[in-house]
C-alpha cells in the first residue's frame, strides 16, 4: 500500500530526475553540470535520510 510519504518520495524523485535530465540539455560547461548534479544528488540523499528518520534535522539551532 502506498502511504502519503511514499507517494511524496516517488513524486520528488521523478521531479529531481526530470530536473537532472533538463540540466543535461542546457548548453554549459561540463564541469558546471557535474557540480550541479552532485549537489542535487547529495541534497536528495540528505532529504531522503531525513524523510525516513535516519538523519536528524540539519542546521544551526540556537537553544535559549
Amino acid at each position: 500500500m502506498l502511504t502519503p510519504v511514499l507517494i511524496s518520495v516517488i513524486v520528488t524523485l521523478i521531479v529531481v530526475g526530470l530536473l537532472l535530465y533538463l540540466i543535461g540539455l542546457i548548453p554549459m560547461d561540463g564541469t558546471i553540470k557535474q557540480i550541479i548534479r552532485v549537489v542535487v544528488i547529495i541534497a536528495v540523499i540528505i532529504w531522503l535520510l531525513q524523510t525516513f528518520g535516519l538523519l536528524g534535522p540539519l542546521g544551526f539551532h540556537h537553544h535559549t
